[in-house]
């Protein structure tokens, strides 16, 4: 590999990022600017329509719509920079009559940005799993949850034809459509202005939402995947091993992260945050989830992209099931 390949990266900055942007980890080779967005869906923006990064952070249902386009433009490596359990992500109406996942059947739900939002194919893959509740049993409404917002045109997405989907009215939001009782449940990675604000109007679908997310990873081993990063091709073709470079670097900046934590942040209880008892929850945390949380390459992970890939092709979003194999760089598949 040629040295001090320029590369524009964009990813959000996170705990586990932190050493990347403040130059304490280094992509080998490499002349790296990071770049983090106002919000991660202008990252996958920014890479999808304008093919903008060279490294880039993307959605998992970005990057498979994405392969499905004439000419590709990007291959993914197995880092997964952003993770989130999603049983918490269902918002019911308080008088819309769903006490438990079996009631959504028949009820109009709304989905946050697209049909088929990476925190949207989780939560609707697990109804599935584990309740018997499908997508097609049910009516979608799209759009923004606290602003008005078209789904995202900057990439085509499918919509499955035995699925409702229609988009807010203009200038509606779903949460406001939600509290009005004009939707009955949301689906969102985004917090609802109602819930921040306490309204009783709207309430979670799990009352305890944590209990039952630690439960699905006891029981199941997943953490749930929402994003990976892909390479621009041409890159990966010029300079080989620069696959190898970029993960290398992404896996040391999650260590130097996971370190500060386990080492500095235990003794001092993790007073760098102004979050009581955070240290506990660290440690409860570290004793469910084990050495695996955060980490890349596919071994620890297979299960969990599996699991996405299934979801994808059960809800129509992907034209063929697709495999880790078909979808990631074939030299770290034993990572």
């Amino acid at each position: 590999m040629m040295a001090d390949i320029p590369l524009r990266v964009g990813v959000s900055k996170y705990d586990h990022t932190r050493a990347l942007f403040d130059g304490s980890v280094r992509i080998e080779g490499a002349e790296a600017t990071f770049e983090s967005l106002g919000i991660v869906s202008e990252i996958f923006e920014e890479t999808i329509r304008n093919r903008g990064f060279d490294v880039a952070e993307l959605g998992l249902t970005f990057y498979l719509r994405s392969l499905e386009m004439p000419d590709p433009e990007y291959l993914a490596i197995p880092v997964f920079p952003n993770r989130h359990f999603r049983h918490s992500a269902i918002y019911v109406n308080a008088s819309s009559g769903i006490e438990k996942p079996e009631d959504l059947v028949g009820k109009t739900i709304g989905e946050f940005a697209t049909y088929g939002h990476d925190a949207g194919v989780w939560p609707k893959g697990i109804l599935a799993d584990d309740f018997g509740v499908t997508p097609d049993q049910s009516r979608w409404v799209v759009g923004g949850t606290n602003w008005y917002q078209q789904p995202f045109d900057f990439i085509p997405f499918r919509y499955p034809s035995n699925v409702d989907v229609t988009t807010t009215p203009e200038g509606e939001t779903l949460d406001a459509m939600l509290v009005a009782g004009e939707i009955d449940a949301l689906i969102t990675a985004i917090v609802p202005q109602s819930v921040l604000a306490g309204s009783p109007q709207v309430r979670p679908l799990f009352a305890d939402a944590e209990a039952v997310e630690r439960e699905y990873f006891a029981r199941t081993g997943i953490y749930p995947i929402m994003h990976t990063v892909v390479i621009r091709r041409s890159l990966l073709a010029e300079h080989p091993g620069l696959e190898h470079a970029v993960y290398k670097a992404f896996c040391e900046s999650r260590d130097a992260a996971m370190n500060y934590y386990d080492s500095y942040g235990r003794m001092a209880q993790q007073s760098d945050f102004m979050i009581p008892w955070l240290d506990q929850l660290w440690e409860r945390n570290r004793a469910l989830l084990g050495e695996s949380a955060w980490q890349h390459g596919l071994a620890a992970n297979r299960k969990t992209i599996d699991a996405f890939l299934r979801y994808s092709y059960e809800q129509g979003l992907s034209e063929a099931r697709p495999t880790c194999e078909q979808i990631f760089a074939s030299s770290l598949l034993d990572t």
